[in-house]
């Protein structure tokens, strides 16, 4: 690869990714299309910049405005990150979420269709599945797509519109949808680290319902080595499931956090549930996958104490 275009570079797992590409591959050009929204932070944004083999482009993926600066050429690959990602906000205002998350991801598509670039990995996320029953068998290739909030809707229309375009167009691309991610730089409005936060400040926690929605969870350095072997050696057209089997309910993982820094659960307060909230996501186990080389290298316990540690140690000063 001479040229990859990553969207959403500055966000969590993209800017992840960012640095895992170019430790493997210095001599790539990165470029960083970004619109910089209240989910980056300027330290991350500095840190990129110190990569000799980076670039980086505020715009907006969802405006026809920025199309010329964003393809001032042709790139060998595109990974697509760039998304409104936080449920309660979709729930609050939707708009934000179709205009980047559906309107974006279109606008790329039509890119790809005009030879922009080699292929392109559309990131997506189990959530458009839709909701599990405790005892039954996990989301797998033919789940039905069945989405039960404006995100999950907003990304849901996405996946469909990369099927169509692959399926019209023969564009050359790749879905994926991996479970839960958690790490070092999430935003502070995701579970893990708002848990995090709240407890150094002995504040109040906020639990949904009874807490025993169940999540599966990946470290994001996990999912970024994932996304580098499907974008090394996936095959277009198909849907790649990024699991762990690492199952928990969310009172369990906060339960963790407060015992690992030693503050007390009485700290947690249950609230009135979320619209529509979800009960359970699980990914099966993709053999396409496997037979890429990946597996993940940190149990959710080992995840968990590198998060707690970094957020814990001056992390939490990029999100203040």
């Amino acid at each position: 690869m001479k040229n990859i275009l990553v969207t959403g570079g500055l966000g969590f797992i993209g800017s992840h990714f960012i640095e895992l590409i170019s430790q493997k591959h210095p001599e790539t050009l990165i470029t960083n299309i970004d619109k910089k929204t209240y989910a980056t932070n300027k330290e991350t944004e500095e840190q990129l910049s110190k990569l000799k083999n980076y670039r980086f482009i505020e715009a907006d993926i969802g405006s026809h405005h920025d199309y010329n600066n964003i393809f001032d050429r042709s790139y060998d690959a595109i990974v697509h990150f760039a998304a409104e990602s936080h449920v309660d906000r979709s729930i609050l205002s939707v708009y934000p979420f179709v205009h980047s998350n559906v309107m974006g991801t279109v606008r790329l598509l039509e890119a790809l269709r005009e030879g922009k670039a080699k292929r392109m990995v559309h990131v997506s996320t189990d959530e458009v599945y839709g909701s599990l029953k405790e005892g039954t068998t996990s989301f797998h290739q033919q789940s039905p797509i069945t989405p039960n909030n404006p995100y999950a809707a907003s990304k849901a229309s996405s996946d469909l519109f990369v099927r169509s375009f692959y399926k019209t167009y023969q564009v050359p691309v790749i879905t994926t949808r991996s479970c839960n991610n958690f790490g070092e730089n999430q935003h502070v409005e995701k579970l893990i680290p708002k848990t995090i936060y709240l407890a150094m400040q002995n504040k109040p926690i906020p639990v949904y319902g009874d807490g025993k929605q169940l999540r599966e969870w990946i470290y994001v350095k996990d999912h970024c080595e994932a996304l580098y072997l499907i974008l090394m050696g996936g095959r277009i057209g198909q849907t790649y499931l990024i699991g762990t089997k690492e199952e928990k309910r969310n009172l369990e993982v906060i339960k963790n956090i407060l015992s690992r820094v030693n503050k007390s659960e009485s700290l947690i307060k249950f609230v009135d549930d979320r619209l529509a909230h979800d009960h359970r996501y699980s990914l099966e186990k993709d053999e396409k996958l496997t037979k890429l080389g990946w597996k993940p290298k940190y149990t959710f316990g080992a995840a968990l104490d590198r998060t707690i540690q970094w957020y814990v140690q001056g992390g939490l000063d990029r999100w203040l």
